[in-house]
C-alpha cells in the first residue's frame, strides 16, 4: 500500500509519501511545496496543486492522509491552512482516492503510542520507524510523514476489524 501523507500549509505544504508492506514502511519521497508570500492566494493555490498532482502522477498512492485542521487562535493562518485542505483534498478527489483525515493527536498517538507527544519525539519515531537516519528534513514533511504512517497504520486496524 502506498500512502500519501499531507501537511497542509499555504506557505509550506508538507507530503511524504511511504509504502508499507505488512507491519514495515519505508519512505518512498518527502518534502515540501514552498510557495511565497508576495504572490496572490490563487496563484499559492494553483502551485500546490500542481505540485501534489505531479506527486499523485509519480507515486500512484492507494490511499491520502491529510491532518485535519485542528483550533488555531490565528483566524487567517487557520483560513490560509483550510485553503491549502481544500487543495489537498480536491487533488485527491480528482484521482478517485480515499482520504483519511487526522487530528495532530491522533496522528502522534498513532507513531509514538501518545497523543500529547512533543514534535521531536514523533520525528524521532518517524525517523526510527522509517529508518532515516539523521537525513535532513523539514518540519512539515517529518509531519507529513508521521500523517501517512498514521493512514498507513489504520488501514492495517481497519482491515483487521473487519
Amino acid at each position: 500500500m502506498v500512502v500519501l501523507g499531507i501537511d497542509p500549509g499555504i506557505e509550506t505544504c508538507g507530503y511524504g509519501v511511504i509504502r508499507g508492506l505488512g507491519q514495515r514502511a519505508e519512505a518512498l519521497a518527502f518534502g515540501v511545496v514552498v510557495t511565497r508570500r508576495d504572490t496572490p492566494t490563487a496563484g499559492r493555490l494553483l502551485k500546490i496543486h500542481e505540485a501534489l498532482t505531479d506527486i499523485m502522477r509519480q507515486y500512484s498512492p492507494d490511499r491520502v492522509a491529510v491532518e485535519r485542521l485542528y483550533f488555531n487562535r490565528n483566524v487567517g493562518s487557520a483560513i490560509a491552512v483550510g485553503e491549502a485542505r481544500g487543495v489537498a483534498l480536491l487533488v485527491a478527489a480528482q484521482h478517485g482516492l480515499e482520504v483519511r483525515e487526522y487530528t495532530p493527536p491522533e496522528v502522534k498517538q498513532a507513531v509514538s503510542g501518545f497523543g500529547g507527544a512533543e514534535k521531536q519525539q514523533v520525528m524521532r519515531m518517524v525517523r526510527t520507524i522509517l529508518g532515516l537516519g539523521e537525513e535532513r528534513m523539514r518540519d512539515d514533511a517529518a509531519d507529513a510523514l508521521a500523517i501517512a504512517l498514521t493512514g498507513f497504520f489504520r488501514a492495517g486496524w481497519e482491515a483487521k476489524a473487519q
